[in-house]
């Protein structure tokens, strides 16, 4: 359904693409609005023939480097949900996930990475002034290798997704970000413009607009904890099992509600979200930062960005943990922030 804005008195109208390459377009210009200053969009259809990877190309590689010492990988796709989701979006996205699942693929999507950033000195410095003096072909392969994502970007809603992605919970359910993008303008004029985003970029990792109007409370979520611990190495889990037998000890009420991108630690309400990733959890505790880092000395405290603190409704930082060493003073603080 078509939708307009008005601000100050203009009437702006939902631009309506009729080809998929204009709206790709737009993406790629605009890649430092909507995604931030802090990535690196590389335009992948002007530096990858037809050929490279079977002719399957994604319309883009961006790098996120918010969170400097864990960065994010995303293979992008702009699609127009006007298109058939069976017929075109469907077998496009499945194609991508062999980029990742299978070991051949990845070394072959790392090693045309890397000829790419070699073969650009601007991009090439853009990289560096990220990544300091790491090495550039290491950089790639640690983040793809621990950083799998895919990031759909569309015009509109598509009915499909939200069972498709609950259903195929190992490849869509945890490799694809959806983010709906719109154009509005006056009287058609490209020069007066809106944008709107959802979710927005910086909040990719926590909103899910796919699964939103899902009860999170339903008796079953196919959202498991082992969906959440499947991937992740030995080390992770030991540290999980841990954190999870001493907090049970403490609450013996405490709900581990697992959902699509965290797993919630609930006690009469939300109180700390577990993020778990291959060689680390970060725990996003709901206190002040302040008061956090007054309490915790021995593990590593990330600062959020307002917009992800506005997620998660209240003041919050996260906690790093990257091994079991020190884990009570976490433990005490949760337990803390639950009473």
């Amino acid at each position: 359904m078509e939708t307009v804005i008005y601000q100050n008195g203009i009437r702006y109208s939902e631009t309506q693409y009729n080809l998929e390459s204009e709206f790709e377009r737009l993406v790629v210009d605009n890649s430092k609005t909507f995604f931030g200053e802090n990535t690196i969009f590389v335009d992948a259809k002007k530096k990858i023939d037809n050929d490279s990877f079977g002719g399957v190309i994604p319309d883009g590689f961006l790098f996120d480097f918010s969170d400097k010492k864990n960065p994010e990988f995303y293979l992008v796709e702009v699609e127009l949900a006007k298109h058939s989701f069976f017929g075109h979006i469907f077998p496009q996205i499945t194609k991508f996930f062999a980029f990742f699942k299978n070991p051949s693929s990845q070394g072959k999507l790392i090693e045309k990475l890397y000829s790419i950033f070699d073969n650009d000195e601007e991009l090439r410095q853009e990289l560096k002034n990220k990544i300091g003096k790491k090495e550039i072909f290491k950089f790639l392969k640690d983040t793809i290798e621990n950083s799998q994502n895919i990031l759909l970007i569309i015009d509109g809603e598509k009915k499909e997704l939200p069972e498709i992605t609950e259903t195929y919970t190992d490849t869509w359910g945890k490799m694809v970000k959806v983010a709906i993008l719109k154009e509005y303008r006056t009287n058609g004029k490209s020069d007066n413009t809106i944008y709107s985003l959802s979710p927005d970029f910086e909040n990719i990792e926590n909103i899910d607009i796919v699964s939103e109007n899902i009860d999170e409370h339903k008796e079953k979520s196919v959202y498991t904890e082992q969906f959440h611990l499947e991937d992740i190495n030995e080390n992770t889990l030991s540290i999980y099992n841990e954190l999870k037998e001493k907090l049970l000890n403490k609450i013996p009420s405490l709900d581990f509600n697992s959902q699509r991108y965290y797993i919630s630690l609930r006690k009469e309400r939300n109180f700390a979200f577990l993020k778990i990733r291959k060689k680390k959890i970060g725990i996003v505790a709901m206190l002040n930062e302040e008061k956090i880092r007054e309490k915790i000395n021995k593990h590593e405290i990330t600062t959020l960005s307002e917009g992800v603190q506005n997620f998660y409704n209240g003041p919050c930082a996260r906690i790093e943990i990257t091994n079991n060493k020190n884990i009570d003073e976490i433990i005490e603080l949760l337990v803390e922030i639950q009473k």
